[in-house]
């Protein structure tokens, strides 16, 4: 793995942050019992379905290389995986990839209905950016306004993570090149990670230089997860072709964390990690 992280000590770290991610989510998303029940429902079956929860995870290691904000960060890096899960469930829905399954259980519009479905996946979306708003209003003393908000608003919008998705919508019908799966690539899967550290970088006030290291990492670091669980979904055999772009893309991701140092070793690591599953 990464000098000063073997696998066992990467993979501890992501347990121990998860847990805390998702106690965090527990208190801020209302629970199953409050009326109206079953937008609440849906709302944490697709929430709590054992996701890896890497993008909030992202935003704490972030912060980490600059000020530990915990107060300001932990309601945003909670509104990261609200976002992330909306995006889900609206992905799934049969207008969009008409996926059944998600996490080996009935995606959220075949357990609950398209409507709930849509519902709770907006719902979601503005509890995120809410949370957002509730980051801002404890860092106030060192955040800017709105700027979580506006990054927030930038990964995922028609620039980001949306405009990926209606390309990809629409290159379903057709064979596309290279650079529309790029497009693809980066800004349906890329962009959201990309915020999410950055997201954690401005809360831990890092400097500029930083948090452009920050945003080139995470552009190749999303291009490669997307790769590489395309590779897992598709459930053929790695083609050398493949394999070979994954690796270089790993390597330009690491590249991009060299200005910080050993600050960036959980990173790369974690980075490793996500690339190691289809080994």
């Amino acid at each position: 793995m990464t000098r000063g992280f073997s696998s066992k000590k990467i993979n501890r770290y992501l347990k121990e942050k998860k847990r805390l991610v998702d106690r965090s989510l527990d208190r801020y998303v209302p629970g199953a019992s409050a009326y109206p029940q079953s937008i609440h429902k849906a709302m944490r079956y697709s929430l709590f379905s054992n996701g890896k929860r890497l993008r909030p995870i992202l935003t704490i290691a972030a912060a980490a290389i600059g000020n530990w904000k915990r107060p300001a960060l932990l309601p945003a890096a909670c509104a990261v995986e609200l976002i992330h899960t909306f995006s889900l469930m609206h992905d799934d829905l049969p207008s969009l990839d008409d996926d059944d399954f998600r996490r080996g259980k009935p995606s959220c519009h075949r357990a609950f209905g398209e409507d709930i479905a849509i519902l709770a996946g907006d719902a979601l979306l503005v509890l995120g950016f809410g949370l957002l708003g509730e980051s801002e209003r404890m860092g106030r003393k060192f955040l800017e306004p709105g700027i979580l908000i506006k990054e927030m608003a930038g990964a995922i919008g028609t620039r980001g993570m949306i405009g990926g998705q209606v390309v990809d919508l629409e290159s379903q019908k057709k064979k596309i090149g290279v650079r529309e799966l790029k497009y693809i690539h980066e800004k349906k899967t890329a962009a959201l990670i990309t915020g999410a550290l950055r997201i954690g970088g401005i809360i831990g006030q890092v400097p500029k230089r930083d948090l452009s290291a920050l945003t080139n990492f995470g552009m190749a670091m999303g291009v490669c997860f997307q790769i590489v669980d395309d590779v897992l979904d598709e459930e053929k055999d790695d083609t050398k072709k493949t394999m070979a772009k994954i690796k270089e893309l790993t390597l330009k991701a690491e590249s991009f964390l060299k200005p910080l140092r050993e600050r960036g070793e959980v990173l790369k690591a974690i980075n490793k990690a996500m690339v190691c599953r289809v080994k």
